[in-house]
């Protein structure tokens, strides 16, 4: 993120609970992140509802609260601190799906407050697999053929369509739950 003077505060969604040895990623790169931006001059503010994360330490963010991360939540959060801007891609999963609870519920707009790293359109478009299939079609890329089935009598077609082996996924899951 190139150098914003307008923004001085920056509310950061760490990924919550993770399964040992899946997600670490978001531990470390949010940590990471709250360092440089901290480095920056940003004041960090973290939600994160895993204690036990490196990113949880006193000194990585400016402020850290340790609640469920749910819109409701983090609204609260938004109240009391006031940022200019939350940047939710560091929260894997949860921190993108929280960040779109906040826009559909107006929170963001509630309090002025900007959404960096990812704008909601681009995350819609990344998780509605079929939206994200024909972009990448438009542009000429190959993949996978697939099919979006919403029953499992859909899911038996295209089983016959396709044949085994299948991978079957839900749309809005990136990242899994971290």
């Amino acid at each position: 993120m190139p150098r914003r003077d307008d923004i001085k505060k920056i509310l950061i969604i760490g990924s919550g609970p993770i399964v040992i040895g899946q997600a670490c990623e978001f531990d470390y790169s949010g940590t990471q992140a709250c360092k440089a931006l901290r480095e920056e001059g940003y004041e960090v503010v973290l939600v994160n509802s895993n204690p036990a994360t490196i990113m949880t330490d006193p000194n990585t963010a400016d402020r850290t609260y340790i609640e469920p991360i749910t819109w409701q939540y983090v609204e609260e959060i938004i109240k009391q601190e006031r940022p200019d801007a939350l940047l939710p891609t560091l929260g894997g999963q949860t921190g993108l799906n929280t960040a779109m609870d906040l826009v559909r519920n107006g929170v963001l707009e509630k309090y002025g407050v900007e959404m960096v790293g990812a704008k909601q359109e681009v995350i819609k478009r990344a998780e509605e697999r079929d939206t994200f299939k024909q972009i990448m079609l438009s542009i000429g890329l190959d993949v996978p053929r697939s099919f979006t089935v919403h029953t499992i009598d859909e899911a038996r077609e295209a089983v016959k369509e396709i044949g085994l082996p299948i991978i079957i996924r839900a749309s809005f899951t990136l990242g899994g739950t971290g």
